[in-house]
This record gives structure tokens, sequence and C-alpha cells, in this order.
């Protein structure tokens, strides 16, 4: 099957995608936030994958290749802009406090609609909006696709199962590579240690485990953690909420 390189507009406005459900590779050729106000969202690149829980949005720039999963019935929302208020040329998870949420929400509402007597109040709306989205720090919510065959090889491994426990030396062995070349590869390729790697996958798949419906517990032990509290205490620090305290 040819591969989907279609052009859409960034446009403004609200969505709802089944679990499971997506949208094909496309790019825009303005800017665009894109928020789950429900459900945990992914926007995968050439790069690699950003994963946006409810207090993350993804910064994903004009131009970029990129395509949408939902995990769990997710709210779409997404903001097109003409502006660059971050400065960035590459996609980014950035922190959605409580009011950027709301903004967000109120803004993509009506679908986007600039019309009657809202113009003014949707050009108030969006200054504000972009005065927040300024303010709002980037967190690392980013898992980098291999470019090595040697090092792609292992991520699959792990991908398939992400509660294996194998040090990167067994890992690599299966493979037939060092576990020097790995780890040299992973700073190149990953631009962060094999360690690092292997626990923002198990978030990652974390997140969507718990999107579907998923106990505490049982997403623990099937992403790799040693006990319950391990997994809570890491997605504490990753996220700045207990899984199980996650926004509807």
């Amino acid at each position: 099957m040819p591969e989907i390189r279609q052009r859409r507009p960034a446009t403004t406005g609200f969505r709802s995608i089944p679990a499971g459900g997506g949208i094909d590779r496309h790019w825009h050729e303005q800017h665009q936030i894109v928020y789950a106000g429900r459900g945990v969202l992914s926007v995968t690149t050439d790069a690699g994958s950003w994963i946006a829980p409810a207090n993350r949005a993804i910064w994903v720039p004009a131009g970029t290749l990129h395509q949408h999963r939902a995990y769990g019935e997710t709210a779409l929302h997404t903001i097109g802009l003409t502006e660059n208020p971050l400065g960035l040329d590459n996609p980014s998870a950035l922190t959605v406090s409580p009011l950027l949420r709301e903004l967000i929400l109120a803004f993509t509402s009506d679908g986007g609609e600039d019309t009657g007597d809202r113009r003014d109040e949707r050009r108030r709306l969006h200054a504000v909006l972009l005065d927040q989205l300024r303010r709002s720090p980037q967190r690392p919510t980013y898992l980098p696709a291999p470019r090595d065959p040697r090092l792609a090889a292992v991520c699959r491994l792990l991908e398939d199962d992400p509660a294996d426990n194998r040090t990167l030396t067994e890992l690599g062995r299966e493979i037939g590579a060092s576990e020097r070349t790995l780890s040299r590869l992973c700073k190149t390729d990953l631009g962060m240690t094999f360690p690092q790697w292997r626990t923002e996958l198990r978030l990652h798949h974390a997140l969507r485990l718990l999107a579907g419906g998923e106990s505490v517990t049982r997403v623990a032990h099937r992403c790799g953690w040693a006990s319950t509290s391990a997994f809570i205490d890491t997605f504490r620090r990753a996220f700045g909420h207990t899984p199980g305290a996650r926004s509807a």
C-alpha cells in the first residue's frame, strides 16, 4: 500500500476518535497544537513518537509529516496557528496547566468558527492562549526511533515485550551486537542512554494500557516494573500525578 503523505489544513476544532482509531500520515501548512481532553493520543513522525495524556499537549510544526493514534475513547482538540509562539522547529510535548486546558477547550468548542458576535471574543481568547503557550514548559514524553538496524532490532524486542528485563548485553547477544556498540548507538541514534529509552518505552505502553482500562497493578506488571509502588513513583515523576489520578 502506498504511503500516505496527504496535506491537510491545520484546522481548529474538536473531534472524537474511538479507541484504536487514528489519522493517517499527513502534514499541515500551518503549525498545530494537538490535545487529548479525554483519553491518550500519540503523534508519530519518522523521528519517533510523542504521547499526550490529559496534562500534555503536542506541538506539531508546519510541514511535519505525522500520524495520530488514540488509546481509549479520545477527545481530540486541535488548534491551527500561523504564528510560532514557541519558536520550535520540531515536535514537542508541552505541560498543560488548568488554565491552558480550559482555554484549549473553549477555543475549540465551536469548531473554530470566527464569525459574528464571537469574533472579538475569540481574538481575545487567541491572544491569551498564545501567552499561555509561551509560558508552557516542555516535558519529555518522547520516544525516539532508532536508525541503525542493530539497535532497531533490540528496540523491537522490547516493544513486543516491555516487561523484558534482559540487560543490553543479553539483548545484544541475541541480535549479534556488543553492549559497547549498542550503548554508543543509543547515544548517537536516540540521544539518551539505554535505561532512559527503556523507561520511556514503558511509560508510553503504560499510558496506552491505562487508557484502555487496565488496573495500575496490572500495568506495572505488564510493563516490567518490579513493584506497583516503583511504577507509581516513576509515573509521578514523569507526568506530575499518579496513574490512578488521570484527568478525565
